[in-house]
C-alpha cells in the first residue's frame, strides 16, 4: 500500500461516517509519519503504510476517533523515540492509554513459557478488562501483519501463524468479530498447510460452480415468495470458507456430509419477519429437522443471533439458510465493535458494559485473573479453559453455557452459581443420571439435583474439575469448613 493511496483510502472511509474529526485523525497520521520516518517494513515499503492499514481496518468497523488515532500511533512508543507523555500531551489520556496498552501487548511472543513472556501473554488476555479497544486495535494490527506475512521467512511464517491460531483467533471469536476471525484462520491455514489449503480450495470451487445455478434459483424463489408476503429482504449466497470446511472434515467423512457447506443468507427488517421468512422457506423446501438452531431466542455466548435451518433442495442437495435482521447481520460481522455503528461517541462505554454483563468470556477472564497470581499458571489455565476447543451445553431452560473441553457436571454447576455446586447431590444429562466425573459433550442438556440441607464438596472433587472457577470454589468451601472444626 503506497502512503498516498493509504491516506486517501483512510480519509474516504472516516469521512463516510465521521466528517467532523478528520483533522485530529490526520494529526495522528502526521505524528506517526514523523516518528516512523526512514523506517521500512520487510516488504520494503515505508513503515507508515502499516499503521495506515491498521487504521483502515478499524475504520471499516466505524471505530471512534480515539481508537483510530491509537491505531495510527500504536507503534510509536514501542518502535520510535516518542514517549507516552508526548502522545498524551498531543492528543489525550485515552489515546495514550490505548497506545500504551497495545505497546505492552506487542512486546511479547506467545510460544514461550518463561515468566516474562507469560506476563506479557497475560497482558493481552486481561487487556480486554481494561478497555476492549486495546484488543480490537491489536487484532487489526495482527490482521494486517498476517495479510503481509509473505515477506517473512518460512519459519517465521509458521511461528506467527501458530500463535495467531492459538490466541488471536479465539479472541476475535469471543468478541464476535467473525469477519476478522475467518480471515485470520484462512491465512494461517494457507501458511501452515499450503498444499492442503490449495487442494481443498479447488474442491470447493468445483462444488460452488456446480451448485451456483441451483442456489441462484433458490434465491429468486425465496425473494419472490417473501415479496408476495409483503416482506422486503436482502438475500445473498454465502459459501463456507476453506478453513471452516477443513475443521469440519476432521469429524466428517466427506465434504458431502457437511450440511452447511452451501448457505443462503436472508436479511429482513424485524425479528417477526425472521420467523415469517422461516415459514416461507419451509413451505418451499422440506427442512432437515435435526439441523435447526434458533440463536435468536438463545444467542451464542458472543451474542451472535440468527435462525439456522438446513433444507433439502432439488436433488436432495443440503442447503443452509441463515435468517437474521440487519442489526443481527452487523453483529455477526463485527461483534462487539458493532456498537460503533449505532452508538458513536457512547460506543466505548456501552461496548465495555455489554462485555462485562453479557459475554461469558469476560467473566471467565475476570475469574482467572482474580484467582491465579502466578503468570505461567495463569497462561496454562487460560489456554486450557479459554483458548482450547470449547464445548457448549444447555441448562434445562435452554441457556447456552460455554465450558472447556473435558468439563464435568461439577464445573457446570459452579459456572451457574456457587450454591448450586456446594449443594449438588446428583447430575442429570439428557435425562440420564451420570457420575460427577462425566465429560460433558456439545449440546448436552444438564440438570443439577441439589439438597439445600447438604453441603457436599469433597477433596476428590478437585480431581474431577478442569475450570479454575470450580477448583477455587471447592477449595474455599473445604477451607472454610476446616476452620469451623
Amino acid at each position: 500500500m503506497e502512503v498516498d493511496i493509504g491516506l486517501s483510502l483512510l480519509e474516504k472511509k472516516v469521512k463516510s461516517y465521521n466528517k467532523n474529526d478528520w483533522d485530529i485523525i490526520y494529526k495522528a497520521y502526521k505524528f506517526a509519519d514523523k516518528y516512523h520516518k526512514n523506517q521500512k517494513r520487510e516488504s520494503g515499503e515505508a513503515y507508515i503504510t502499516h499503521p495506515l492499514a491498521v487504521a483502515c481496518i478499524l475504520a471499516n468497523m466505524h471505530a471512534d476517533t480515539d481508537t483510530l488515532c491509537a491505531g495510527l500511533l500504536h507503534d510509536v512508543i514501542e518502535d520510535t523515540k516518542a514517549s507516552y507523555e508526548e502522545v498524551e500531551k498531543e492528543f489525550n489520556p485515552t489515546v495514550a492509554f490505548l497506545v500504551d496498552g497495545v505497546t505492552k501487548i506487542s512486546k511479547m511472543t506467545l510460544l514461550s513459557s518463561n515468566e516474562l513472556i507469560a506476563q506479557n501473554i497475560r497482558r493481552i488476555i486481561v487487556g480486554i478488562k481494561k478497555d476492549a479497544r486495546i484488543v480490537i486495535i491489536k487484532l487489526a494490527d495482527r490482521l494486517h501483519n498476517m495479510r503481509t506475512l509473505n515477506f517473512k521467512k518460512t519459519d517465521r511464517q509458521n511461528k506467527i501463524a501458530l500463535e495467531t491460531l492459538e490466541i488471536y483467533v479465539p479472541l476475535a471469536y469471543y468478541i464476535g468479530s467473525y469477519q476478522i476471525k475467518n480471515e485470520l484462520e484462512n491465512i494461517c491455514f494457507y501458511y501452515l498447510k499450503p498444499d492442503a489449503y490449495r487442494d481443498l480450495e479447488k474442491k470447493l470451487k468445483v462444488i460452488h460452480d456446480s451448485s451456483k445455478k441451483l442456489l441462484n434459483k433458490m434465491v429468486i424463489d425465496v425473494k419472490t415468495k417473501l415479496k408476495q408476503e409483503g416482506i422486503k429482504s436482502h438475500i445473498e449466497l454465502q459459501y463456507k470458507d476453506v478453513y471452516s470446511v477443513h475443521k469440519k472434515l476432521i469429524t466428517k467423512a466427506t465434504i458431502e456430509n457437511i450440511h452447511d457447506l452451501l448457505c443462503i443468507k436472508v436479511i429482513v427488517k424485524t425479528v417477526k419477519e425472521c420467523y415469517l421468512a422461516l415459514m416461507v422457506i419451509h413451505s418451499l423446501y422440506p427442512p432437515f429437522t435435526y439441523k435447526f438452531k434458533d440463536y435468536i431466542v438463545k444467542p451464542k455466548t458472543n451474542m451472535y443471533q440468527a435462525i439456522h435451518t438446513t433444507v433439502f433442495s432439488e436433488g436432495n442437495l443440503l442447503v443452509q439458510f441463515q435468517i437474521r435482521t440487519k442489526e443481527m447481520e452487523r453483529i455477526a460481522m463485527y461483534g462487539l465493535t458493532s456498537y460503533w455503528f449505532k452508538n458513536k461517541n457512547m460506543a466505548s462505554i456501552k461496548m465495555q458494559k455489554d462485555l462485562e454483563n453479557n459475554f461469558q468470556f469476560f467473566k471467565s477472564i475476570s475469574e482467572l485473573d482474580s484467582s491465579i497470581k502466578d503468570n505461567i499458571e495463569f497462561v496454562k489455565r487460560a489456554k486450557q479453559e479459554l483458548f482450547s476447543k470449547n464445548i457448549y451445553v444447555r441448562t434445562t431452560q435452554g441457556e447456552i453455557i460455554e465450558l472447556p473441553t473435558g468439563a464435568t457436571p461439577i464445573d457446570f454447576a459452579y459456572k451457574i452459581h456457587t450454591d448450586l455446586g456446594n449443594t449438588m447431590i446428583a447430575s442429570i444429562v439428557n435425562d440420564q443420571a451420570v457420575p460427577f466425573d462425566y465429560k460433558l459433550q456439545n449440546n448436552d442438556r444438564v440438570r443439577i439435583v441439589t439438597d439445600s440441607k447438604v453441603f457436599v464438596p469433597k477433596d476428590d472433587w478437585l480431581n474431577k474439575v478442569v475450570t479454575t472457577n470450580a477448583r477455587r470454589k471447592i477449595m474455599d468451601f473445604i477451607k472454610s469448613h476446616e476452620e469451623e472444626r
